[in-house]
């Protein structure tokens, strides 16, 4: 699991650095992670994980 986020924020630094702007935008971000962030089942936004690692407790 290390490994794979290693290599997404690799990703991300090299996208960073090819950018004409000063901070990606989110819709940018989500091109290079390759996510599809479809609309969320009952019109709620989806719930981002905590930098921490762990899920947040409702």
């Amino acid at each position: 699991m290390a490994l794979a986020e290693i290599e997404l924020c690799g990703e991300l630094i090299i996208a960073a650095s090819t950018a004409d702007e000063e901070r990606l935008s989110f819709a940018r971000i989500d091109e290079v992670l390759e996510v599809d962030r479809g609309p969320a089942p009952c019109g709620r936004l989806p719930q981002r994980p905590s930098p921490h690692g762990t899920a947040r407790v409702p």
